[in-house]
């Protein structure tokens, strides 16, 4: 997966946003103004791709376990948030499940008025 993929993936969930809260650096992608996905565009720049995204703590560890490339959220809470490199032993088809996952984490937890703002919504 590349930045563009990943990128346009992102953005083709419902109502989602990209922001830059951080700094000029880290791509942030919100929906009902939580964050669900970040990345670092320099890294992406600098040959070492990788996206932190939210996840259930069980899934966490038994992905943790499976894959090299998948660990504990960097700069976040590591029980939460995964930091998934790209281009290792993930393949982009668990990428984008992943993206799916905590997309739907996020979309969760916002309040039943939101999510049926968000769904009846018509971007």
């Amino acid at each position: 997966m590349n930045i563009q993929q990943f990128y346009e993936y992102c953005l083709s969930k419902k109502a989602v946003e990209e922001t830059f809260p951080f700094d000029e650096d880290t791509l942030v992608f919100k929906v009902g103004g939580k964050m669900f996905a970040l990345s670092s565009l320099r890294e992406w720049e600098s040959g070492n791709p990788g996206v932190n995204l939210k996840c259930d703590p069980d899934k966490s560890a038994e992905l943790r376990a499976e894959y090299n490339d998948i660990n504990p959220g960097y700069h976040m809470s590591k029980v939460h948030w995964n930091t998934v490199t790209l281009g290792g032993d993930v393949s982009d088809k668990l990428v984008r499940e992943l993206i799916d996952h905590s997309y739907d984490l996020v979309f969760k937890s916002l309040t039943k008025k939101m999510q049926k703002e968000i769904l009846e919504s018509t971007d």
